[in-house]
């Protein structure tokens, strides 16, 4: 029988609600309904069987309280809240949303609906905490321990706090939409401090607070015989000085705050009706109207925040609010203190401020003798068209956020007007050095191009401002209107968006390092999966690639994987190609030319011959590249002992995309990546579990359950990964898969060539893949050719050889691993042609053990210097490298040949 519920059940009724005064119910709660209750108790049962580690009574309740959350999210049962299920099992939020990511053993378990509500909570917990911190310290910096004897009891610093607190919770559910804006519900916390200072006595207030309001302080007498409305509208026009102290102290806006105040604050405070005679809010009537608002959205109850309750206090790194790892923006700069998630923002926006401050809202000089410049002048429609998608942006923000919130989004998107106009003009200036023209009509006439350009401008502006507050979920973790959001607001496709990034990024060197990195990553999701949603313009490309006469259908060829990935394209180049030459023609019926930006109309009597599409080539090798990547990461993971499967399973995997990218619509690239690593698994015979591979794919960076829980099967069907591998994938490619059971298997594909990304900052210490925090600084200095090696310029003898890793010199065991652990996973391998042929692994560089070189054995003088010793070892080794190399080379040449 499912065990006994506890007094304080997860499932109480929504009569019997827990006290957030006292944290327990008056009564026992009912027992959830049948349905819900008897699957609760098969998904406990299978869990218990799973994991012996449940036996424990603790862990018993623990598990039986996420298994009544899993089944009433996804029944639509929730009859209690989640801070009411947190008490009834006494856990935190931390160790809740921990642990469900733990009983998670199988991809079943959860439901995508039921991370989807978890990551919501998360979320909104992470801003919670984060604001709840903020408010703490800043009241801390406004209020006085222990003010004067002229201040009445009734006003201490625990009416103080609970009322300001409980003021902004209410606030902030009914005028925002969206839970997890951390700068909003920021500015809107000031507003709230803002009010509420005014109307504070002065013995109570610290400088420069007190001093702020004795300037206004003829006019707090007659507020109290003042309606609100009057009252609230007189405080915004004439008293901003508090606001203005507030702004300073946290480096935010105060056009901004002024705007949230104008917009969103006062509608608010005249929603509460009649205020008290001393002009506060009362707190039982600001504390029965939230708990309404509580109980309706069955969350968090944000109030226990003032309790210190154990259910909403923070367990260990994963929901630490200060960013661990120090912060440095150049080498030359000293460490960076951890920063709060809202200092972090606020930094942000300040920065972004100062590149745009002295953009203009319109057109430059410059850019309009660019536009006269053209054979149709494209200035008016460029205006037309900047204006039309302020519109519809604001409104689009203000159904995101609230309607209150309409002003905000058109600040927003002027900030976002200024870096397009600013970018445009960088991009010109460069098209013009690099064509020695000045006649951009074609480009600048292109609605597709502008589109994607203020989208990508509005993207940037976005991200700095809409950021999570968990710093392990990254710089610019995902929120409600993060990226894709854009594109649907524009009615974008993601395959146009995808061509203006790179040309963005390197038309604004301003851009800070998490905006390269943000924009990198949206980059990457339009690889993995938004390029490749029906509808997309990709699909037509390829179809014409296919069509082109005396051609092969491969959309990139693959003997262009091991050349360098060329980053000279510009947009111009990817929005106008294909570039049709005027000299060749070809007989036969004119052909329409096809609705694709890639394929420009062409008015001529006869039909020409389809033109290899750069953006296509150029979208093709990004995407063999990281997905190469990504497999490598998950191979090292899993299969480090089996090297000879990796050349096979990337291989089959670009394959797929080149022949078989059908498979890749309405997918995602690492759904591709698990079926291949599991087929030539099991037609190796080699024991790797789906789930297994589960299992590390969900450790790694920016991944998403829904990806191998929710895969498309068939037309509006989905299911898991493994359903997907077993009716869809393995009946495509089965004849293909078995061949690598032969002796004769299919010509290995060759790795792609992995050049240092264009986003990365040459000062970044990069993580070595599947080490344990390992992570390699590359020097400071520049590099300069000479004798056939490179070697740094600025760099003394002395400083060549020193060793900094926490540890004294003399723990050879451990360099040494450190050796293995970068050279298994950097995977220098290299593979001849013929599948059968075992990779040759490159000699590993060791260190010094007394004067001897373990490269290659030789003996120094002792007279010889480190600096020689360290010289000779790095010649011989490179000498090596490149010889075995040129014999790489020669195998697989005579093997193509054969």
């Amino acid at each position: 029988m499912p065990p006994k519920l506890p007094r304080r059940a997860a499932a109480a009724a929504r009569s019997q609600r827990v006290s957030p005064e006292s944290g327990s119910a008056t009564t026992p709660p009912p027992p959830p309904a049948s349905a819900p209750r008897e699957k609760a108790w098969r998904t406990y049962e299978s869990l218990s069987a799973l994991d012996g580690a449940l036996a424990s009574s603790q862990r018993k309740k623990e598990t039986w309280g996420v298994c009544i959350f899993i089944v009433a999210v996804d029944l639509d049962e929730m009859t209690f809240t989640f801070t009411e299920l947190l008490k009834s099992i006494s856990i935190s939020a931390c160790t809740f949303f921990q642990f469900l990511k733990e009983v998670d053993v199988n991809m079943d378990t959860v439901s995508t609906k039921v991370d989807s509500t978890v990551s919501r909570l998360k979320k909104k917990y992470d801003v919670l905490l984060a604001l709840y911190h903020k408010f703490e310290r800043t009241c801390g910096l406004i209020y006085l321990e222990q003010p004067s004897s002229e201040v009445s009891a009734e006003l201490s610093s625990v009416l103080v706090l609970k009322n300001y607190w409980i003021t902004f919770l209410l606030a902030k559910g009914k005028v925002l939409q969206v839970e997890d804006d951390l700068v909003i519900s920021f500015q809107l916390l000031l507003c709230v401090l803002d009010y509420f200072i005014k109307l504070s006595p002065p013995a109570m207030l610290k400088e420069p607070y007190k001093s702020a309001v004795a300037v206004n302080g003829s006019a707090r007498t007659p507020r109290r015989g003042q309606g609100r409305s009057t009252r609230t509208s007189k405080q915004a026009d004439t008293d901003t000085k508090v606001m203005e102290v507030l702004c300073k102290e946290h480096d935010c806006n105060l056009e901004e705050v002024k705007n949230v105040y104008l917009t969103s604050f006062i509608p608010f405070l005249n929603s509460l009706g009649p205020a008290a005679s001393t002009g506060l809010p009362e707190v039982e009537l600001l504390s029965k109207q939230y708990d309404e608002l509580y109980l309706s959205n069955k969350d968090i109850d944000a109030r226990l925040f003032l309790d210190q309750d154990e259910t909403l206090q923070p367990d260990g790194m994963a929901c630490s609010q200060l960013k661990r790892t120090p912060l440095k923006s150049s080498p030359d700069e000293e460490l960076v203190l951890p920063q709060t998630p809202v200092r972090a923002a606020m930094n942000n926006i300040q920065q972004l401020m100062m590149i745009l401050n002295s953009a203009a809202d319109k057109p430059s000089e410059t850019l309009i003798m660019y536009f006269h410049n053209c054979t149709v002048n494209p200035e008016e429609s460029i205006l037309n068209r900047v204006e039309s998608l302020e519109h519809i942006f604001r409104r689009k923000f203000a159904e995101a956020v609230g309607q209150g919130c309409a002003e905000i989004g058109s600040q927003r998107y002027k900030l976002a007007v200024r870096l397009y106009y600013r970018v445009m003009e960088s991009m010109l200036k460069s098209e013009e050095e690099r064509l020695s023209v000045q006649n951009f009509s074609k480009l600048l006439n292109d609605n597709i191009f502008h589109t994607s350009l203020l989208a990508c401008a509005v993207e940037v502006v976005m991200a700095t401002y809409v950021r999570n507050a968990s710093p392990s979920d990254g710089p610019s973790a995902e929120t409600h209107l993060s990226f894709p959001w854009i594109l649907n607001v524009f009615d974008l496709k993601a395959f146009d968006f995808y061509k203006v990034i790179e040309s963005f990024i390197k038309a604004e060197p301003s851009l800070t390092r998490e905006m390269i990195k943000h924009l990198e990553r949206c980059e990457h999701q339009i690889m993995e999966s938004l390029a490749w949603q029906s509808g997309s313009p990709l699909f037509e490309l390829l179809r014409q690639a296919k069509e082109r006469e005396g051609q092969s259908e491969q959309p990139e060829p693959t003997s262009s994987l091991q050349l360098p990935l060329q980053h000279n394209h510009t947009a111009a180049d990817l929005y106008l190609s294909p570039v049709r030459s005027p000299k060749k023609k070809a007989s036969g019926p004119s052909q329409s030319a096809p609705s694709t930006p890639d394929a420009q109309p062409s008015v001529t009597p006869q039909a020409q011959k389809p033109q290899k599409s750069t953006s296509l080539s150029l979208f093709y090798k990004k995407v063999y590249l990281l997905a190469y990547l990504r497999l490598r990461t998950l191979f090292f993971r899993l299969l480090a002992e089996h090297p000879d499967l990796e050349p096979l399973i990337w291989t089959l995997f670009q394959h797929t995309l080149q022949n078989e990218y059908e498979l890749m619509r309405d997918r995602h690239l690492d759904q591709i990546m698990m079926c291949s690593m599991y087929g030539i698994c099991k037609v190796k015979n080699v024991d790797l579990r789906f789930k297994t591979i589960v299992s590390a794919y969900k450790e790694l960076p920016n991944t998403s359950q829904e990806t191998f829980k929710r895969v498309l099967i068939r037309e509006e069907q989905y299911d898991s990964i493994i359903v997907f591998y077993n009716l869809v994938f393995m009946q495509r490619l089965k004849t293909n898969i078995l061949q690598y059971a032969s002796n004769r298997p299919p010509t290995l594909s060759p790795i792609p060539h992995i050049p240092r990304s264009p986003y990365q900052f040459s000062n970044s210490p990069r993580r070595v893949p599947a080490g344990n925090n390992i992570y390699i600084s590359p020097l400071k200095s520049p590099y300069k050719f000479s004798d056939g090696f490179q070697s740094p310029t600025k760099m003394t003898p002395r400083s060549r050889i020193l060793v900094s890793i926490g540890e004294s010199f003399g723990a050879s065991e451990k360099f040494q691993r450190i050796n293995q652990l970068v050279c298994s996973s950097e995977g220098q391998l290299k593979r001849s042609a013929e599948g059968g042929a075992a990779p040759k692994p490159l000699k590993r560089l060791r260190f010094d053990i007394e004067g001897q070189d373990e490269a290659d054995g030789s003996k120094h003088l002792p007279q010889e210097s480190k600096f020689q010793q360290k010289l000779a070892e790095m010649t011989s080794t490179r000498t090596r490298m490149q010889k075995q190399k040129l014999n790489d080379g020669n195998d697989t040449s005579g093997s193509e040949e054969k």
